[in-house]
């Protein structure tokens, strides 16, 4: 085992000296013709031809709070096809929390609506589910339950399970704010989101004796596995998890869902293979979703802009018994300077279904209010947006006085300001006309806390002169497969038609898993650390030392001697496994990705409609490994900025807790006539402080402070101010100034 601690920051590397000239490049996915043709094997296609196959279908409980009395599965046994009706404790009640030990089960009771009671197991999928509808549940509802944040926010608590801490402070904010020659106080509300992957939470399980392999669309299979053996009833070790393709994530699968579980209970309940897919309102209703926010932002500032006193306090909520909260604060602990500072976080419990992590917790809707608050403040200081943000750049993380690891945000709004041409921004709503059509401009910052996460990878040189990858890490669609192939072909010196990669089975090295934007920095330092012990046995075969030796298309070439791979193998395999640990790095530095966005939309004078025109993005994100997946996940962040912005929300029924538009035709996500051409600029960075790569994560950047950018514009076009999220037309309408709408 060769293992690199990140205790000190990197110096050159063979990645910087680019010999191959792959790393960093626009690479096409390495199974992107496996996907495209359709060949690429998803968790429910698993065992197709297995004719010994039964198929498993959920019952959901018709309540919002209360006690089962009784499930009775004697109507659906009898009818066709159906094998079993598996209920009790171990049932789950949702996903599992994020790297939790196992998931909740139900207990006998019902926490919220749809909550999983049982799992009908038949012949077929049509007969599974029609038997569902037979289960007779007998309920004791509760007298009342808690379905509204709003109602219950004052009962908040500061919960330690969270991924920053809940409160955290520096001076004395209240007589600051008070003595602040001006001061910004408005609270800003957010509704719940769901992650609405593409592909739904589904699981194949199949048993041979005490042994257990399930299929399923997860994150994190390290944890995973754990969750699947504690919820089975089985050692870790008895169970074998695989989860190559993975058809959209963004949070909602890092714990695994409800099905994983249900489909190994239903297996053994059958004596025969389980296939369970969740129907796509099963996904919105019993997986995770993000937590509703209410966030309060106070600034206090000198007459010139300078920011003395900053506080930014979040209400969320949770299910009972789960301590995650939405760390909406998490980017204004660092982003702005200010010296006497707040960001407080309460978490309230609601019987509803459990919020955990959706793609940029905390900074997609933490974001979206606190770069709303900051133009506000700079309009009551006569500033221009960027300009205020410019005039507050601390020097080191305003919280603890931490170096910065690299920090381009004076860059990213430069450039973006250049390219956009943001000097042409009027700063009067409603200037700038198209007809009836008002046109405006926004902006906001982005940031995105970096992490880097222990993992390992196998590499090995087989005699042909071939690499194989091999590590239990995941690919949710974000390019891991290519990148990880980039990072040993460019190290090992060979074309990229010579290196293979496997992925997504936990009989492979353990790996950080994909979440967090940490995947590709965290999996892609695993392969480096490996690719170096390799080189340096190459070295030490042919009697060089390997800083002087150089790798170049499938050759290793020192001391004028130039010896193919297969030459120095000599008929045999090398094989060596690299694993990542963070260390000193990230407790003594401030790391985080940077960017900015500029938008432009067009706001309709009679109807309230809102068109986005122009959106860019520029983003300084460390060492960029792929362009082209990087800008992909940059199109993707920026399309869910739209959404959150305008149309995103997920509605929770007040009497019940039912998430009432649990589809996709009515949970209204943006489409492809909402989004304009879009346009991403990636800044040349390296971070040494953040792995071996210098490169830092990027996919969730690229969400955080898009929805402001487009609702700062809005403001910008015709002069409405809108603190509750999304901003539908009627809200628009409700708050355009009413000379606007007339002069247009």
């Amino acid at each position: 085992m060769n293992t690199h601690v990140m205790d000190k920051e990197i110096g050159e590397t063979r990645l910087d000296r680019e010999m191959q000239g792959i790393i960093g490049k626009p690479v096409d996915r390495y199974e992107g013709p496996l996907k495209v043709s359709g060949r690429a094997t998803y968790a429910y296609e698993y065992l197709a031809d297995d004719k010994d196959v039964a198929y498993g279908f959920m019952v959901t409980a018709g309540i919002g709070k209360g006690r089962i009395v009784k499930v009775d599965g004697a109507r659906a046994m009898s009818a066709p096809g159906v094998l079993a009706v598996v209920d009790g404790d171990r049932i789950l009640r949702a996903s599992s929390l994020p790297m939790a030990p196992a998931a909740q089960t139900i207990d006998g009771q019902v926490f919220h609506y749809g909550q999983p009671v049982a799992v009908v197991v038949a012949t077929s999928f049509e007969a599974a589910r029609h038997a569902a509808g037979l289960v007779d549940v007998e309920y004791e509802p509760a007298a009342k339950g808690r379905y509204s944040l709003a109602e219950v926010k004052d009962q908040g608590r500061a919960s330690e399970e969270g991924v920053m801490p809940a409160d955290t402070e520096r001076g004395d904010f209240e007589t600051a704010f008070g003595e602040a020659e001006v001061r910004f106080d408005a609270t800003y509300t957010t509704p719940s989101h769901h992650s609405a992957a593409m592909e739904p939470h589904a699981s194949v399980a199949r048993w041979e004796g005490d042994k257990l392999t399930v299929w399923s669309s997860c994150q994190l299979l390290e944890t995973n596995v754990q969750q699947i053996a504690n919820g089975v009833g089985v050692p870790v070790e008895n169970v074998r998890l695989l989860s190559p393709y993975i058809g959209g994530g963004f949070g909602s699968k890092l714990g695994i869902g409800p099905d994983a579980v249900l489909a190994a209970l239903a297996a053994r309940a059958a004596g025969r293979p389980v296939k369970l897919a969740l129907s796509r309102p099963h996904v919105f209703q019993t997986t995770s979703r993000r937590s509703e926010t209410i966030q309060r932002i106070r600034l206090g500032t000198t007459r010139d802009g300078h920011i003395t006193a900053f506080a930014h306090e979040t209400f969320a909520a949770n299910s009972p018994g789960n301590g995650f909260f939405e760390p909406a604060g998490v980017s204004s602990v660092f982003l702005y300077a200010g010296k006497d500072r707040r960001v407080t976080h309460r978490l309230s419990e609601t019987d509803v279904l459990m919020t955990a992590a959706v793609r940029a917790p905390g900074e997609a809707v933490g974001m979206l209010a606190l770069e709303n608050a900051m133009d506000e403040m700079a309009e009551k200081l006569g500033l221009d947006p960027v300009e205020f943000r410019k005039l507050n750049e601390p020097e080191v993380a305003p919280q603890d006085d931490l170096p910065y690891s690299s920090r381009k945000l004076l860059e990213c709004y430069e450039e973006g300001a250049r390219r956009f041409g943001w000097d042409k921004r009027d700063a009067t709503p409603g200037t700038k006309r198209d007809g009836e059509w008002l046109i405006g401009y926004g902006m906001a910052a982005a940031s995105r806390a970096n992490s880097l996460m222990k993992s390992s990878a196998e590499v090995e040189m087989t005699p042909e002169g071939r690499a194989v990858v091999r590590t239990a890490m995941t690919d949710i669609g974000t390019g891991t497969y290519t990148i990880l192939q980039q990072i040993a072909g460019e190290m090992l010196g060979l074309p990229l038609d010579r290196v293979d990669v496997e992925l997504g089975d936990t009989t492979l090295p353990s790996s950080s898993g994909s979440g967090g934007s940490w995947g590709a920095n965290s999996a892609g330092s695993s392969v480096y650390v490996a690719c170096e012990a390799l080189i340096a046995e190459i070295a030490s075969r042919l009697g060089v030392d390997a800083d002087g030796l150089t790798l170049k298309d499938g050759h290793a070439i020192a001391n004028n001697r130039q010896v193919a791979f297969a030459e120095i193998l000599a008929g045999a395999s090398l094989s060596k496994i690299g694993t990542i640990e963070p260390g000193e790095t990230s407790e003594k530095f401030n790391q985080a990705s940077y960017g900015a966005h500029f938008c432009e939309v067009a706001v309709n004078a009679v109807t309230g409609e809102t068109r986005v025109r122009r959106l860019m993005t520029v983003a300084a994100a460390g060492r960029i490994l792929n362009e082209k997946t990087a800008t992909s996940q940059c199109y993707g962040g920026q399309v869910w900025g739209i959404g959150s912005a305008l149309t995103e929300e997920l509605v929770i029924d007040e009497r019940t807790g039912l998430l009432v538009n649990h589809d996709l035709a009515e949970y209204h996500l943006p489409v492809n006539a909402d989004v304009p051409q879009l346009e991403v600029v990636l800044l040349p960075e390296r971070d040494p402080h953040a792995s071996p790569l210098a490169g830092k994560g990027i996919g969730e950047l690229a969400l955080a402070g898009v929805g402001a950018a487009v609702t700062n514009a809005i403001y910008n076009a015709c002069g409405a101010r809108v603190r509750d999220y999304p901003m539908t037309l009627d809200k628009v309408l409700a708050g355009m100034s009413p000379e606007i709408a007339d002069a247009a």
